[in-house]
């Protein structure tokens, strides 16, 4: 048996929503699990489609594909060789940034789980897409290349970004271990999905890099339920899939205490230092339904964004 040896030119915006359709009718299975999953775990919320922080000025940002000429600020832009638009706070605050890891050690699946780690995390990702554009909010790919948006097009660029990944930029589609070093608008949330395997110093200083600006993160650790219980027994090979790492082990079983204590070792280390910054941390596991993941994940965003909402007074 084999496992994981790790703990370790963007489209226009109708070609994007055009290859989007495309892609959701060629590889319908993810997409239609996430929709049930997504529709299941919304009987039992609220939307809370709400009006925005008002149009007070925020950045300045470079013209991006599917940016319109209305958007460009032309005053500004004669002072560069470039184009800008003007940012208003009510186009950047509290959107929500999805990044989904798409490395290598997200293929696997075990004889243990129905799936792969990729393909859960990336239902997760969609189901939850679709969950915040019912309930209003604008939600973008952490690493995109795209601004958050609304509605039915938001899901579709999503999907696209999440599954044609053979088009599509290595940052856009989590093919890095690690989430992109992305600057945001203040008032955003971040949600990343990943086995987070990588080095636990990595994955928190870049979290860290993430609350420096503003940011609040909710961290969901995908794993296959052989990666958590290292069931093998007796001779079992380990295989690298991001290195090229062979171990072969007499007895498998012998491992498992040590591995259970290190794997604690580095969940404990991200968990705790999430903590500290006021992110949250979440497991779960390939061969478990994913709406309790989902419902939970759903609720500690519409609290968030709920607690930064003007309130008037008494």
């Amino acid at each position: 048996m084999r496992l994981p040896f790790s703990l370790a030119a963007t489209p226009t915006a109708t070609g994007l929503r055009e290859q989007a359709d495309t892609l959701a009718e060629a590889l319908p299975p993810l997409v239609a699990e996430a929709e049930r999953i997504a529709n299941t775990v919304a009987q039992g919320v609220h939307g809370r489609r709400r009006t925005g922080m008002g149009e007070s000025f925020w950045q300045f940002r470079r013209f991006r594909e599917g940016d319109t000429a209305a958007s460009v600020d032309w005053r500004h832009s004669a002072r560069s060789r470039h184009l800008f638009v003007r940012e208003a706070e009510v186009e950047a605050a509290e959107s929500v940034w999805i990044w989904r890891d798409g490395s290598a050690s997200m293929d696997y699946a075990s004889e243990f789980a129905p799936l792969t780690k990729k393909d859960r995390a990336t239902v997760l990702a969609l189901a939850l897409t679709s969950l915040l554009i019912q309930g209003g909010e604008s939600v973008a790919a952490l690493g995109g290349g795209m601004p958050p948006t609304n509605g039915r097009a938001a899901h579709r660029r999503m999907a696209h970004l999440l599954l044609d990944t053979p088009t599509t930029s290595a940052t856009a589609t989590g093919l890095e271990s690690l989430p992109p070093p992305e600057h945001l608008p203040r008032y955003a949330q971040v949600v990343l999905i990943s086995d987070f395997l990588s080095p636990a110093e990595d994955i928190v200083a870049r979290i860290k890099g993430y609350a420096a600006e503003g940011i609040r993160g909710h961290l969901i650790q995908v794993l296959d339920p052989a990666e958590e219980d290292l069931p093998f027994t007796g001779r079992t090979e380990f295989v690298g899939v991001e290195e090229d790492l062979r171990l072969m082990i007499g007895r498998a079983e012998r491992l498992r205490k040590a591995y259970h204590a290190r794997l604690a070792l580095h969940r404990d280390h991200i968990m705790e230092a999430a903590q500290r910054i006021n992110f949250t941390f979440a497991t779960h596991r390939t061969d478990r339904a994913p709406h309790t993941a989902l419902l939970a994940l759903y609720g500690a965003l519409s609290g968030e964004i709920d607690a930064r909402k003007p309130r008037s007074g008494a």
